[in-house]
C-alpha cells in the first residue's frame, strides 16, 4: 500500500521505505493499526450519516475468536428515507465476558461512539441463549429497562433448524444415526491424505457409472466433492451432510476399508476406521440415510425460501402450509418407493438385507 501511495505522490516516495529517514518506515504493527482504525472510523461515520434521523433496531451476537477472545458484533438494521432496508455491520467489541450488563454496557458505549442514542431503538434481535433473552436479567430485559419501544424478538434464522435437530433427537434411531455419520465423515475427513483417497475413489467410481450408463455426462454434472459435516445452527447442514454421504457412499466405504486394512496406520485409525465400516454396512444405516434424504429434501424448501429477503408473512405461511402437506404425502405413500430404493442401493454396494417377513 505504501508502495503504490508512493508510485503517485513524489513528496511521499521521499520519506517512505528505504528513503525513510531515522528508519521510519511505517510499517509497524501499531502504524497498520491505526490505519485501519482511520478506515473503520470513515466507514462507521459514513454509516451514521447514512442512518440520519431514523430509528433502528440492533443485531448481537458473540463468539470466542481463534486467540480464545469474546468478540461481539453489532449490526443495525434501519429504514432509509427512499423506504430501503439497509443492514449495516456496524462494530466489532472485545469484551471480558458474556454477561448481559456487560454486552448491554459495550453496545451503549459503541453506539455513543457513532453518536446513536439507544432511545431510537427500535427492535433488538438476538439469539436463544438465556443472557440474551433474560426476562429479568437478560440483555433484552436491560435494554427494555432503557428504551421500551425496543421490542425484542428471537433470531428466526436458526429457528426451522433447530426444530428439525430437536424432533431428530426424539427418535432413537434417527439420533444415532446422526451421531454414527457423523462419526464416519470425521474419521474419513481425518487428514488430507484420506480426503484425496476418497477424492480417487470418487473419481474411479463417477468413471466407471459414466461407462455403464448410469450417470448423465454433461458441463457442470457430476462434480467432485468432499464430505460435509452437520451444525445444529446452519441451514441445510444435516440435509447437506445426508446428500454428501449418499453421493459418495461407496467411495467412504472404499477408504475405510483402505485405512483399516493399512498396516503403516496407528491402531487407534484402523479402530476407527473398523468401527464406522460396520455402521455404514447396514441395512439400517441405508435405511435411515435415504428416509432422512427425503424428508428433509423437502424441509430444505421451506428453508431456502423462508431466508429469501423478499419473503413476507403471507407466503411464508403458505410455503409452511405446503410442506406440512408433502410431508404427510410422504408419510402416507411414501413407504414403498423408499423401501424399493434402499434395497436397490444395498444391492448396488453388495449390503446384506434382511427378510423384512422375519418377526
Amino acid at each position: 500500500m505504501i508502495k503504490l501511495l508512493a508510485s503517485y505522490n513524489k513528496d511521499v516516495n521521499d520519506v517512505v521505505l528505504s528513503n525513510a529517514p531515522k528508519n521510519a518506515k511505517y510499517t509497524s504493527s501499531d502504524v497498520q493499526k491505526e490505519i485501519l482504525s482511520i478506515l473503520a472510523r470513515k466507514v462507521q461515520q459514513s454509516i451514521r450519516e447514512e442512518i440520519g434521523t431514523s430509528k433502528f433496531c440492533i443485531m448481537v451476537d458473540e463468539a470466542r475468536d481463534v486467540s480464545k477472545k469474546e468478540q461481539m458484533t453489532l449490526v443495525i438494521r434501519f429504514v432509509k428515507k427512499e423506504g430501503l432496508i439497509k443492514e449495516r455491520f456496524l462494530d466489532i467489541i472485545h469484551v471480558q465476558d458474556t454477561t448481559a450488563l456487560t454486552l448491554k454496557e459495550s453496545i451503549c458505549a459503541s453506539l455513543a461512539g457513532n453518536n446513536l442514542s439507544v432511545q431510537d431503538i427500535r427492535g433488538q434481535g438476538y439469539d436463544g441463549a438465556s443472557n440474551m433473552r433474560g426476562e429479568w436479567n437478560g440483555l433484552k430485559a436491560l435494554i427494555l429497562n432503557e428504551c421500551p419501544s425496543a421490542y425484542y424478538i428471537h433470531c428466526m434464522a436458526h429457528k426451522i433448524q433447530l426444530a428439525l435437530v430437536a424432533a431428530s433427537r426424539e427418535v432413537e434411531e434417527v439420533h444415532n444415526f446422526f451421531q454414527h455419520a457423523n462419526f464416519i465423515i470425521n474419521v474419513v475427513s481425518a487428514s488430507p491424505k484420506r480426503n484425496d483417497e476418497l477424492l480417487a475413489a470418487q473419481a474411479e467410481e463417477i468413471t466407471r457409472e459414466i461407462e455403464l450408463g448410469e450417470l448423465d455426462t454433461g458441463r457442470g454434472a457430476n462434480q467432485m466433492s468432499s464430505l460435509q459435516s452437520p451444525g445444529d445452527t446452519r441451514w441445510s447442514s444435516h440435509y447437506k451432510s445426508i446428500k454428501s454421504l449418499k453421493k459418495m457412499f461407496g467411495a467412504t466405504v472404499s477408504v475405510l476399508r483402505s485405512v483399516r486394512n493399512d498396516s503403516s496406520a496407528s491402531k487407534y485409525s484402523r479402530g476407527d476406521a473398523a468401527g464406522a465400516l460396520r455402521f455404514i454396512v447396514t441395512f439400517d444405516f441405508v435405511f435411515i440415510l435415504l428416509m432422512m434424504e427425503k424428508i428433509m429434501k423437502t424441509t430444505d424448501v421451506l428453508c431456502q425460501i423462508l431466508q429469501k429477503k423478499s419473503i413476507d408473512i403471507l407466503n411464508a405461511m403458505n410455503s409452511v402450509s405446503n410442506t406440512k402437506v408433502l410431508l404427510g404425502d410422504l408419510r402416507n405413500d411414501g413407504w414403498e418407493p423408499l423401501l424399493e430404493e434402499v434395497k436397490s442401493f444395498c444391492q448396488k454396494h453388495e449390503i446384506d438385507i434382511p427378510d423384512l417377513n422375519e418377526k
